[in-house]
């Protein structure tokens, strides 16, 4: 019985090296070869393979992604990926299989000849369900606010997180400080706080939050308390943990 094979991977050597392995196998068809994830989905979902060799890391759409995207029935996978093995035993328990690059002859036709048994042994319905068991645990890579929309009069401007300076809380409005610019927008602190990047944001008081890349100093005052300066002069009291605003303008 033929296998019908898919080779994903942005890297045209890892894929040529997959490539020429599946040429020595006589039961083996590649009915795919894609170098992108929107690529990859298109071909899968049209060619139906029974298996996969899919790269984990690959830009914009990573290999989670592409199955995310696939409607089941799902091909069988051997995930191609940099993880050490420790970070695949993940893979392992939901009876996957996995190719740690660089990969060697021998670990290659181990897993393929793993992919035939599941073939001839597993229901498509359990393979399935195994895998999206698999990408059910996975948790998604959480999205932070990019750009806020703030009113002009009339019209709707959009201004980069990046470029805010400094939120203050207003009630329930946030003022977002913008060079000189100060922009309304209705919101409260705790719920826009829970938007922003903590790489680039820290709330360093019940009504501030600095952008950590304006921050010029911090200076002593009254009571063992302290100031943030930021770039442009601004002079905001740090009521929250000083050690924590050092650690995270040494490592943001």
């Amino acid at each position: 019985m033929s296998l019908t094979v898919a080779i994903v991977d942005n890297e045209p050597l890892a894929r040529e090296r997959v490539r020429t392995l599946l040429k020595a196998e006589p039961d083996v068809e590649i009915v795919a070869e894609c170098g992108g994830g929107a690529e990859a989905v298109e071909a899968i979902a049209q060619r139906r393979p029974d298996v996969v060799f899919l790269d984990v890391q690959m830009p914009e759409i990573d290999g989670f992604d592409v199955l995310r995207a696939l409607k089941p029935p799902l091909p069988l996978v051997i995930f191609v990926t940099a993880f050490d093995e420790h970070a695949v035993q993940a893979f392992e328990a939901q009876a996957l299989d996995y190719l740690v690059k660089p990969f060697k002859v021998a670990r290659f036709r181990a897993a393929l000849a793993r992919a035939r048994d599941q073939r001839v042994r597993q229901a498509p319905d359990d393979a399935t369900r195994r895998l999206l068991a698999l990408l059910e645990a996975r948790p998604r890579p959480v999205e932070h606010l990019a750009r806020v929309a703030v009113r002009e009069g009339t019209r709707v401007r959009f201004v980069k997180a990046a470029d805010i300076d400094w939120i203050e809380a207003s009630g329930n409005y946030v003022t977002l400080h913008v060079g000189r610019e100060a922009h309304l927008v209705r919101e409260i602190l705790a719920a826009f706080e829970a938007q922003l990047s903590p790489r680039e944001f820290l709330r360093i008081s019940r009504s501030a939050i600095v952008n950590l890349d304006r921050v010029r100093h911090i200076e002593p005052a009254f009571n063992n308390e302290h100031v943030v300066v930021l770039a442009d002069g601004t002079r905001l009291e740090v009521t929250r943990s000083v050690r924590e605003l050092h650690e995270r303008l040494k490592f943001g």
